[in-house]
């Protein structure tokens, strides 16, 4: 089991503050963890060519290119407040 000091010093880095229930808790959560930390550092992985991931997907998102509108000069001639060849609107941030 971690010792309370051990628990203290995560709870300090992860920037939380624990109770002294909470701290006990945690010492019994955290020793699990740990353990099972050990039991994968036994498995055989000697063989095995690394992955990124477990399954085959594939980035499915499209190519990002800029579409250009070809009505844009007749949009900015009817927008109601305009700037040279940009729409004027209301701030959205203040």
């Amino acid at each position: 089991m971690l010792k309370r000091e051990e628990v203290k010093h995560v709870a300090k880095l992860a920037r939380i503050e624990l109770s002294e229930k909470e701290i006990q808790k945690m010492q019994k959560e955290l020793a699990k963890i740990l353990d099972y930390v050990e039991q994968l550092k036994e498995v055989d992985i000697e063989n095995l060519e690394p992955t990124t991931h477990s399954t085959l997907i594939k980035n499915v998102f499209r190519k990002d290119t800029p579409l250009i509108y070809q009505e844009s000069e007749k949009l900015i001639e009817v927008a109601p407040q305009k700037e040279e060849r940009f729409i004027k609107t209301k701030p959205v941030l203040k």
